[in-house]
């Protein structure tokens, strides 16, 4: 097991995309229990950053998983077969694409809050202001430098 003084792990942890619950069962890797003891301990300052950066590398790989599970078309088809056996025709696979769907909804969800910055949902603030008004405004002004124009 690796000792959590270097932590190696952490980083392939990230960058393969593994998560470290699966790691830990292959008897490599620390168990949960302990990464959650080294997070909590205040003394493991350089621990918790390196954790951290690993998560958000661990975000895009996610991210590039999410493109080859969109490109897999393996199992999106199943043949259809007659009582005889003989190939008919061909039936979309609907739990494989659903399957696919969930699988890249997942990612997407634990990338956007592991790397909110990069993969997070954007806000664009709409002010309800018309460029019109605006000119108006302007206009109604036209030079002055204090108050509202026409007692508004």
């Amino acid at each position: 097991m690796v000792g959590h003084a270097g932590a190696p792990w952490v980083a392939v942890v990230g960058i393969d995309g593994h998560r470290q619950a699966v790691a830990a069962q292959d008897g490599l890797q620390p168990a949960m229990s302990s990464v959650l003891s080294w997070l909590a301990d205040d003394d493991k300052a350089g621990f918790r950053a390196k954790y951290a950066m690993a998560r958000e590398i661990q975000a895009d790989g996610f991210v590039d998983e999410m493109v080859e599970i969109a490109d897999d078309r393996a199992d999106d088809w199943i043949e259809k077969k007659n009582a005889s056996g003989e190939t008919t025709g061909w039936q979309e696979n609907g739990e494989a694409i659903r399957r696919s769907q969930l699988r890249i909804a997942t990612r997407q969800w634990v990338a956007e809050k592991l790397k909110p910055k990069k993969y997070g949902s954007k806000v664009e603030p709409d002010h309800g202001v018309v460029a019109s008004e605006v000119s108006q405004l302007l206009e109604d002004i036209n030079g002055k430098t204090r108050g509202l124009p026409n007692g508004r």
